[in-house]
């Protein structure tokens, strides 16, 4: 029997993109698993397709936020209702290949790793692939204070180590707080080297606004994690010098 997988997703006005993404799971190759979507108060036509998935398959399970309070609150409430041994995130624009679950499982569990992530490739609006993030191979947790390499839609975690970690209440860089914080107790990080799943980028993201990105990371260090501004300044320089090669981003013909 294979252990299950809770599968955190959150949606906010995502009709355009999150059929795909719920799909991508459906036709994952491992079976044992459940699909936890929280919506964060979406006005679009998003809770009605999470609705019709739900009725088809029992595996996926749709919950509501009482108020719009951002993607960390909501996979947080998901968090909360997880059973699975294993936690793994999805975001409602972005797609697994059929093989993640099945693959990553398997690594984690030949070689006892506690946090893993694999490669990833970046696609745009239309699914067309614009490049490929390979991230190094393992990561601690000071390399991981310089640049976030694990890729939000690529980790997993094993609850039989590190329990159930919940991502920290702030609205911007939950993902690499929630890293961080399962770091602080385990040695390293493992990436699968097999490019596993398709990373959306969107003109309305964040990660579409250089600045934001910037102003976001710094507020990070300053006001998360609470560093004085050398020590802030000091780890802002790699972040920065590290954004720009991209960590291996290699552009698609």
């Amino acid at each position: 029997m294979t252990d299950l997988v809770s599968i955190i997703m959150p949606t906010w006005n995502s009709e355009a993109t999150v059929y795909d993404s719920i799909k991508s799971v459906i036709e994952q190759t491992y079976p044992n698993w459940e699909l936890l979507i929280t919506d964060d108060c979406s006005s679009d036509g998003t809770m009605n397709i999470l609705l019709d998935f739900a009725a088809s398959d029992k595996r996926i399970k749709i919950f509501k936020n009482t108020s719009n309070s951002g993607a960390g609150v909501a996979r947080n409430n998901s968090i909360a209702h997880a059973q699975g041994r294993f936690i793994a995130f999805l975001d409602s624009d972005d797609l697994w290949h059929a093989e993640k679950l099945s693959k990553q499982t398997s690594y984690m569990l030949d070689h006892n790793y506690a946090l893993s992530y694999t490669c990833y490739r970046k696609i745009n609006s239309s699914g067309e692939i614009t490049g490929h993030i390979i991230p190094p191979g393992f990561v601690n947790y000071s390399e991981l204070l310089k640049s976030n390499v694990i890729g939000c839609l690529t980790a997993m975690y094993d609850t039989a180590i590190t329990g159930k970690v919940f991502m920290p209440a702030i609205r911007k860089r939950q993902d690499m707080a929630l890293w961080l914080k399962i770091l602080q107790d385990i040695d390293y990080a493992w990436c699968l080297p097999e490019e596993l799943a398709s990373y959306r980028e969107g003109h309305n993201s964040l990660s579409s606004n250089k600045l934001k990105i910037l102003f976001s990371q710094w507020d990070f260090y300053r006001n998360y994690l609470n560093f004085n501004p050398i020590k802030a300044a000091w780890y802002f320089s790699f972040y920065v010098w590290r954004a720009l090669r991209k960590h291996k981003v290699h552009k698609s013909n």
